[in-house]
């Protein structure tokens, strides 16, 4: 009680009590236990932290769901077509927020549950078939003589690893070279390399998408192409195997969705590619940098219209970018085959200081071979006929024309 009788209040008895305890711990007195006024200051910190939590734990959850519900919508916006890439990253923080939902109180813990399975759901249909737990479609056949290697690489204009890029290219040896993001110095440095190819093709260009074809095989034409009207070229080659064995490659390097670009370039001329493959009965191999993921429906929509299809269904993602994160890595580098192409291998090689890891494949054109190894193309739907015809593909046409 205080002088006049009264009591002091909660606040003074707990000034009091810590004038108090630190008095003893002057003396050097035993400290006492820990009041009641702390236990309950205690108590209010953890509420805080506990609503804090809380709010936190439904943001991220409302995110996550938001992410996974936007690339549904049919547009071409970069921004939503982006956020369809990372979906083993949503994957695995909509994982996480399952975890954090455990140690929340009910109704809140039972609703952000639900809704993270959901997610979690959704993101792994999306990537399941691109992981060894799926059943792969191309089976690989054996090496043989007749085996062709190839390598796409997207150096990235800047990076001045040059003889990391060379090293690798003399190491794996490919009878098939594609060098993406190649400007005047990076030509340079690749002369005295690209002299021991009997045709090359050469594209610098200084806005990163330049390109270098090279291969010692029999090419009856092997030419740059200009799909769409934004100086992002491709590159058109009618092949033969060393047993006389014809065959088409198709080198891609679209421009990704960033602020600015939205993907209707892209798109077009990914599905260019798709509908040069479906016009002729030839094998088609596809590679380079589609700065697009292999489970988009774009990808989906190129593989079922040119018959494509994709040796890593069944073994892996194959991440190729970003070869400077560890988190944030998505498969923007393909690699696609008509169903009369049997692949050997396929591998993503070391790092050379770009932004990617270059890609490798070993196959064979053996069409025979590939019916014993290879499933069905998808089917083609009706909405795909209707978006391949209503497409002005005027390049497309033309490599029909030359054929």
């Amino acid at each position: 009680m205080g002088p006049s009788g009264t009591d002091p209040g909660p606040a003074k008895r707990c000034q009091s009590k810590g004038t108090q305890t630190a008095f003893l711990s002057l003396r050097g007195a035993a400290p006492a236990r820990p009041s009641h006024c702390s236990l309950r200051n205690f108590g209010m910190i953890a509420h805080i932290l506990r609503r804090v939590a809380s709010l936190l734990v439904w943001l991220i959850a409302i995110l996550l769901i938001c992410v996974t519900l936007l690339p549904l919508w049919n547009t071409n916006e970069w921004w939503v077509r982006a956020l369809g890439f990372p979906r083993v990253q949503i994957f695995a923080a909509a994982c996480a927020v399952l975890i954090g939902a455990l140690f929340l109180k009910r109704p809140s813990r039972l609703v952000i549950a639900l809704a993270m399975i959901g997610v979690c759901s959704y993101q792994a249909w999306r990537v399941y078939p691109y992981t060894p737990l799926a059943a792969p479609e191309m089976a690989l056949a054996a090496p043989a003589p007749d085996s062709i290697r190839v390598i796409t690489a997207n150096v990235q204009m800047g990076n001045t690893r040059y003889q990391d890029v060379i090293d690798t290219i003399e190491h794996y040896d490919p009878d098939i070279l594609l060098l993406l993001e190649t400007d005047e110095a990076w030509l340079a440095e690749l002369e005295p390399m690209l002299s021991r190819y009997s045709t090359v093709v050469r594209q610098p260009q200084d806005n990163y998408y330049g390109l270098v074809f090279a291969t010692r095989l029999s090419v009856d034409e092997a030419r740059v192409i200009q799909l769409t009207n934004d100086r992002t070229p491709s590159l058109f080659a009618r092949l033969k195997t060393p047993d006389g064995q014809p065959f088409h490659f198709l080198g891609l390097h679209p421009r990704p969705p960033v602020p600015g670009e939205d993907t209707d370039d892209r798109d077009r001329q990914i599905y260019a590619a798709a509908k040069f493959a479906a016009m002729d009965d030839m094998p088609v191999v596809a590679m380079g940098d589609f700065n697009d993921v292999a489970w988009s429906e774009t990808s989906q929509t190129f593989r079922r219209v040119g018959g494509y299809l994709d040796p890593r269904i069944g073994r892996g993602f194959f991440a190729s970018f970003d070869a400077n994160s560890w988190f944030l890595r998505f498969p923007l580098n393909q690699f696609y085959a008509t169903s009369d192409v049997a692949v050997v291998s396929i591998e993503r090689l070391e790092h050379v200081g770009s932004d990617h890891f270059p890609m490798a494949a070993t196959f064979r054109v053996d069409p025979d071979l590939a019916a014993t190894l290879n499933v069905a193309p998808q089917p083609l739907t009706e909405e795909d006929r209707d978006l391949i015809d209503d497409l002005d593909l005027e390049n497309a046409e033309t490599l029909e024309s030359d054929k």
